[in-house]
């Protein structure tokens, strides 16, 4: 996942980018407002951390060209201005979260999750409207028969858990999604859910789609960030076809 930092405070800056970086997001670093505005504008991200007291172009300004572009990449504002008039400016503008100077890095991470996790069910479900069915790499994962077929239209025995499973992982390709909101997605935050179960079931998956179980190229593991799922999946509806 790709975010752009754009905070003036190059010692903040530089702290906040290795405090990222170690949760596996790739950063880049912005250090004024007319940058930034440049940037946004030929590069693609996950997500925009924007602080609004810049010099020259301020952040509200970056945040309202970007959203007059019809840009809506996630924005998470970080700034110490914490007056209810400045966090009703931000969201107004198209600000996705809001965070006051001085922060704890974790509640970042978490705000910085919570956003995404956001941002990927509303690409899914605007990705799979309507979809009864997705296929990757030959095979087949039938919504409506809650069933998975290899590339030979064999039926492979699924559990309940394992089925839920892979589908959020179709539903999100080439997006790292964390245990957390893996657990999320599946289970919910039932009595007895946690982390530990996500890594098992993708073990019984991997058993059951990868070529190599040992060697996994479908459901890959990302370091402290969870999993990511390779392959292209296309959508069968109703409509047709598609690809996302």
């Amino acid at each position: 996942m790709r975010i752009l930092l754009v905070e003036d405070s190059r010692q903040l800056s530089d702290w906040l980018a290795k405090t990222l970086r170690k949760d596996a997001y790739v950063v880049d670093c912005i250090y004024d407002g007319e940058d930034a505005d440049h940037v946004l504008k030929t590069e693609s991200y996950d997500l925009v951390i924007l602080d609004l007291s810049l010099p020259g172009t301020s952040g509200i300004e970056v945040l309202r060209r970007l959203r007059g572009r019809g840009n809506m990449v996630p924005v998470l504002i970080l700034t110490a201005n914490d007056s209810v008039a400045g966090r009703v400016s931000g969201l107004d503008t198209g600000a996705d979260d809001y965070l006051a100077k001085p922060f704890n890095p974790r509640e970042l991470l978490a705000r910085i999750n919570a956003v995404l996790r956001r941002q990927n069910a509303a690409h899914a479900a605007s990705a799979i409207d309507g979809a009864t069915a997705l296929t990757f790499q030959g095979w087949r994962i039938d919504f409506r028969l809650r069933e998975l077929r290899n590339p030979d239209g064999a039926r492979v025995a699924m559990t309940s858990a394992e089925f839920d499973l892979l589908r959020a992982f179709c539903e999100r390709p080439g997006r790292v999604l964390s245990r957390d909101s893996l657990l999320d997605l599946t289970q919910g935050r039932n009595a007895g859910s946690f982390e530990r179960s996500i890594d098992v079931l993708v073990s019984r998956i991997r058993r059951k789609i990868e070529p190599d179980p040992q060697e996994s190229s479908m459901i890959k593991t990302v370091r402290s960030g969870g999993y990511v799922f390779t392959p292209h999946v296309e959508v069968i509806s109703t409509s047709g076809k598609n690809r996302f």
